[in-house]
């Protein structure tokens, strides 16, 4: 058995690939409820961006930003 096996235990590498592969869901923590359409294309469009910004904790103009990316607007006051 070298060294770097015993520094480096199979188990770390089988956690980091666990870690990664439980990213690609929206939130594991609640994937039981039934989302409605636009909520799920939110979480999908903000996950995006915090993957292609690597911002896993966007401020309140960047999320104003992908809302705004995905065509919504401030209705007219009447």
């Amino acid at each position: 058995m070298s060294i770097a096996t015993l520094k480096t235990p199979r188990c770390a590498t089988r956690k980091t690939e666990h870690a990664t592969s439980r990213r690609r869901l929206i939130d594991p923590t609640t994937c039981e409820r039934d989302y409605a359409a636009d909520e799920l294309e939110f979480m999908q469009a903000l996950d995006r961006y915090k993957r292609t910004s690597g911002r896993m904790f966007p401020t309140c103009s960047e999320v104003l930003e992908v809302v705004r990316s995905l065509g919504y607007a401030r209705a007219a006051q009447a």
